[in-house]
């Protein structure tokens, strides 16, 4: 093997040089990084909607002592806490020993809801001998992948006199599905000559869920009364008790390895479980940690942070009050204090669409958890935009505790763009920036990440908290 040039050594003493995690890891490292995508797996499959996703997280922390908090009450040094925001969103917080106005929090923020196709409130109908419900997407959908695919039914119900059904349907291997219809291709050329966004219409996204129908020849709509008569016997609840219901359309599939070697994971949501999971486990995982941490599982981020359960909520800083003036301190030094890692995906670069990347400065598969300095659109619009300082300091974190990661943003310039929870932190006077992982067909049904990436995001977290 010949030696290397001096040119050669300086160049790769100087240059940068992304690298793949695969590649670097030893068959122990391989091992690990395969394990852990087991649990994460089983959280994808259990944590469909936000609210499966908040139970979830909820039983994880209990198994490691963490306890309900309501706001107002006291803390103290070593509590560890979670905050049930309205079953739709969580706090999970552990009270260090370091002092909050020098050290402030550490802050891991990610969301747990997901494009999907909510229920209208008034839903059902049946016309041509098939029963329907109406529904209006959630999220940045391509509404076309949505249709004739397996689709399963979750979320609640609320009766008239305040109860809460749970609804589950499209699961278990037993459970019936749901369905949406395609044109066939013998009378589809209309369509296909439609721009990809408007070949499907969100009023064409109607949900099949039957077509016996009911024995009553005085009965009109006899499919829609099968159905009724289906969810009033299982469930207890009429046509009526949709108006104060959250249902939702998800695809029924589980989460798969992908490829021979079964080093990538597909699955539908890993838009931001993937980073929901490591960031919970991060946590739980390192109780020894003296710094006080905080784990934010948002709800809404798909539409713009909204509503009492969303990032642009005042619920973060209210609890970081709480903490504040539980131990004595000033609130508005310690988030000055604080610092803050806005766990949240971002596009893998993906040689088939190879035109609308700027492949220096995208993400690649295998590669590590990304850093996404900004984020926004075009001209930086709707971004938090992280100091060179801030970079700098995790960029030391992560070398001192060996985690493989990468830069990237989210596409061409002029491509297009995205937001984050990001800027609604930082506009706290919180520090932060976006960390998470690159996930390929993002928003789609059914989404594909690295198990490498998952695994180093999750070091990287460790690497933050503890």
């Amino acid at each position: 093997m010949s030696e290397k040039s001096i040119g050669q050594e300086i160049f790769d003493k100087l240059s940068y040089k992304k690298k793949n995690i695969f590649e670097e890891a030893t068959p122990e490292k391989v091992k690990a990084i395969f394990d852990y995508n087991v649990g994460y797996a089983a959280f994808l499959d259990a944590a469909k909607t936000e609210r499966e996703a908040t139970a979830y997280a909820i039983k994880m922390a209990e198994a490691k002592g963490y306890t309900e908090y309501k706001l107002g009450e006291e803390l103290k040094v070593g509590d560890k806490k979670y905050l049930n925001q309205h079953g739709k969103s969580l706090i999970l917080f552990k009270v260090g020993e370091n002092d909050l106005e020098s050290d402030g929090i550490r802050i891991l923020a990610a969301h747990i809801d997901s494009p999907r196709l909510d229920l209208k409130q008034v839903p059902m109908y049946e016309e041509a001998g098939m029963g329907f419900l109406k529904t209006h997407y959630y999220g940045g959908v391509k509404k076309y992948q949505w249709t004739a695919i397996p689709l399963a039914l979750h979320g609640v119900m609320v009766t008239a006199d305040g109860s809460v059904v749970e609804v589950n349907i499209g699961e278990d291997d037993s459970d019936p599905v749901f369905y949406i219809n395609d044109l066939l291709p013998h009378l589809g050329q209309k369509q296909g000559a439609e721009p990809l966004s408007s070949a499907i219409s969100g009023e064409s996204l109607n949900i099949l869920i039957g077509g016996l129908p009911y024995d009553d020849k005085d009965v009109s709509d006899k499919i829609k009364l099968t159905a009724l008569s289906i969810l009033n016997e299982k469930y207890g609840v009429t046509e009526e008790d949709f108006l104060s219901a959250e249902l939702s359309l998800v695809p029924a599939f589980k989460a798969r390895d992908i490829g021979f070697d079964r080093a990538l994971i597909a699955a539908y949501g890993h838009d931001d479980r993937v980073c929901s999971y490591p960031a919970v486990t991060a946590l739980l995982d390192n109780g020894d940690t003296k710094h006080t941490v905080m784990v934010v599982l948002a709800d809404k981020e798909e539409i713009g942070s909204v509503g009492v359960t969303g990032m642009q909520s005042d619920i973060l800083v209210d609890v970081m009050k709480e903490i504040s003036r539980s131990l004595g301190k000033n609130e508005v030094v310690v988030r000055s204090k604080s610092k803050c890692l806005s766990a949240d995906v971002t596009a893998c670069y993906d040689p088939n669409f190879a035109d609308v990347y700027e492949r220096r400065n995208s993400a690649m598969i295998s590669c590590g958890t990304t850093m996404s300095k900004y984020t926004g659109a075009r001209g930086k619009s709707s971004t938090n935009d992280a100091s060179a300082e801030f970079v700098g300091f995790i960029r030391k974190l992560f070398r001192d505790n060996g985690v493989i990661w990468q830069t990237a943003e989210l596409g061409k310039v002029d491509a297009g763009g995205g937001g984050t929870v990001a800027m609604y932190i930082a506009n706290h006077n919180i520090e932060t920036v976006d960390l998470g992982v690159p996930v390929i067909s993002m928003h789609a049904p059914y989404e594909v990440v690295s198990k490498a990436d998952v695994y180093s995001t999750y070091e990287a977290f460790c690497a933050f908290v503890k």
